[in-house]
């Protein structure tokens, strides 16, 4: 009797720039850099540099601190720093990190 293989499908992995977790990729927000500008990647396909971010508005605070753009390799200018920080606004605050410590 041959035995049935089961095959998991490959599901990619994504490190928040946020907080570092890892997760699976299409529960991550991406962040793109074309050679126009910085932006927010809807579809996650678009070509150019990416980085990935909770859609929690604390991740999005620390991103933009310095981890995006150190991950996006680029320095973010005050147009995409603003636009950015809109949408972080549009984005729930999650209670269960807001008391979190973190060392580094």
């Amino acid at each position: 009797m041959a035995k049935k293989i089961v095959r998991r499908k490959h599901i990619p992995q994504r490190t928040c720039v946020g907080c570092r977790e890892v997760l699976p990729k299409r529960s991550l927000i991406r962040i793109v850099r074309t050679s126009e500008s910085v932006q927010v990647d809807p579809t996650g396909k678009m070509a150019g540099r990416g980085a990935y971010l909770h859609n929690q508005r604390l991740c999005w605070e620390r991103g933009l601190k310095g981890a995006l753009a150190h991950a996006l390799r680029t320095e973010l200018t005050e147009e995409e720093r603003e636009r950015l920080t809109a949408f972080a606004e549009t984005l729930h605050q999650d209670a269960s990190l807001e008391g979190e410590i973190v060392e580094g």
